[in-house]
């Protein structure tokens, strides 16, 4: 893991504010997101929902092949296939999933990612592809 510079953190997108996952990680070819276990997060099992697991994967796996290391310069991408592993259920109370490059190319890169709990849990993984965002 590396240490955060908080002069590159990005502002909270909609979706995050909303459900409060915030980074904690991020560097070339890595990124790192956490997001606390509440209530709303919970499918009718009171576990948490499928759906919160591959936003995390789809966020950190995006981030991590964005990283420029200038705020000014914002890099962007958009996720063009993603598979998501379901493997084990939450025992903590945070959720945390990392993102790392894995190959890519000047218009598409291609990440891992995992999601565990703060217990060590390993609840799901996913690899992606990703077409870098032009403006």
């Amino acid at each position: 893991m590396t240490t955060l510079n908080p002069a590159l953190v990005e502002e909270a997108y909609p979706l995050q504010a909303h459900l409060g996952f915030e980074m904690t990680g991020w560097s070339e070819g890595y990124c790192q997101f956490e997001l606390p276990l509440a209530p709303f997060l919970m499918n009718r099992f009171g576990i948490p929902h499928g759906g919160v697991h591959a936003m995390m994967l789809d966020t950190v796996m995006g981030f991590c092949g964005c990283y420029t290391g200038d705020p000014d310069n914002r890099q962007m991408a958009m996720t063009l296939s993603m598979t998501v592993n379901f493997l084990a259920q939450a025992k903590g109370g945070m959720m945390i999933g990392e993102g790392r490059v894995t190959g890519g190319g000047r218009k598409t890169f291609f990440a891992e990612g995992k999601v565990h709990d703060d217990t060590g849990i390993l609840m799901a993984t996913g690899t992606g592809v990703f077409r870098y965002r032009t403006r």
